[in-house]
């Protein structure tokens, strides 16, 4: 099969497995373990944080972060697509208790215009804006790059209100590899970022969030309550250092094979490109083909090709690590068959 179904799916690489293997290790929980140590420093010094967390997912990172940074009753401020409101099951709101107050942004990102009209005013009626989230690259807008200027300008109006702002960077790399810019400079318009090691850098699990040290000592204690407390954890944590380490530099490889795979699909009639392909997704929307999402999804199946709906009638396509040019290649004949078999039963 050629899963292009999201850069989740990618496998550890060898490197990855006998670094797992030779990893050394102790309990966590106590501070003691040599890898996950490591790849926090790692991980703060990158993106010029005093400090960080390795947590088991993406999602367990940003909630710890809400957790961390607001009290029950309060309201974040987020794009209305963004991850956190759109995948994660409600945790902000079963855990946190707080809402999410939802801004509509361009290709992902918020304008600061509207952030600061979002940010409530010291009403009784009102809850306090106790949190502003991002999400860099934009993942229902296509991966795209929410660009710098739009993080500093949102950053400036949430500093002089005493907000604080949250970035989901799971796929900051990605961002940072597509714009020529280091996720040093991303992170630097934000209090805390989350950042995944299990998507595009191919590790098999894990994330870390990174902040002050006062953030990251009382984040550590949500991630105890959350029941992510790990003990010989370097297991996990010694291929994610390979992944900050030896992954990073490769991703414009992944956004190449994206380009290659929206350009072919440009040429095949019935399609349209729906994202600007800034990083390694695409999504196709197929309404001209006379199929609904499901219907084309199961014939790329029988075609051996996966990917995923992002709607009734689009697609999305993800590349990565483990898809190689010539997948690109069978994946776009394939789906050329598909659309002519249709015209000719029709």
């Amino acid at each position: 099969m050629i899963d292009l179904r999201s850069d989740t799916v990618t496998k550890p690489t060898e490197r990855m497995r006998k670094a797992m293997y030779e990893a050394e290790v102790g309990d966590d929980v106590y501070g003691e373990d040599p890898a996950i140590n490591r790849l926090e420093e790692t991980a703060a010094d990158m993106l010029g944080k005093e400090s960080a967390l390795f947590v088991t997912s993406g999602t367990q990172g940003n909630q710890i972060a809400v957790l961390t940074h607001t009290a029950p009753g309060s309201e974040v401020i987020m794009e209305s697509d963004s991850h956190i409101f759109m995948y994660e099951g409600a945790a902000i709101s079963a855990f946190a208790g707080v809402q999410p107050r939802l801004v509509k942004g361009i290709s992902g990102s918020m304008q600061a215009e509207d952030v600061k009209i979002a940010i409530r005013s010291d009403d009784i009626h009102h809850p306090d804006t106790s949190l502003v989230c991002l999400e860099n690259t934009h993942n229902r807008a296509g991966g795209a790059i929410v660009p710098l200027r739009d993080m500093k300008d949102i950053y400036k109006i949430c500093s002089a209100a005493s907000i604080p702002v949250h970035l989901d960077g799971a796929r900051l790399f990605n961002a940072a590899a597509g714009s020529e810019m280091s996720v040093k400079d991303y992170a630097s318009y934000c209090d805390t970022v989350q950042i995944c090691l299990s998507k595009g850098l191919g590790a098999p699990v894990g994330s870390l969030i990174a902040g002050s040290e006062d953030f990251i000592r009382k984040a550590r204690k949500w991630r105890k309550r959350l029941g992510g407390g790990l003990r010989q954890g370097g297991v996990l944590a010694a291929p994610g250092q390979i992944a900050l380490t030896e992954m990073t530099e490769r991703l414009h490889e992944d956004h190449e094979k994206a380009r290659k795979l929206a350009n072919g699909l440009r040429d095949i009639p019935a399609l349209s490109i729906e994202n600007q392909v800034d990083t390694n997704i695409v999504l196709v929307h197929i309404g001209q083909t006379g199929f609904s999402a499901g219907q084309f999804l199961q014939l790329l199946k029988e075609q051996g090709i996966l990917a995923v709906a992002f709607g009734p009638q689009t697609i999305r396509f993800t590349t990565h690590y483990d898809v190689t040019p010539g997948d690109i290649d069978k994946a776009l004949s394939s789906i050329s068959g598909i659309i002519s078999l249709k015209v000719i039963l029709h």
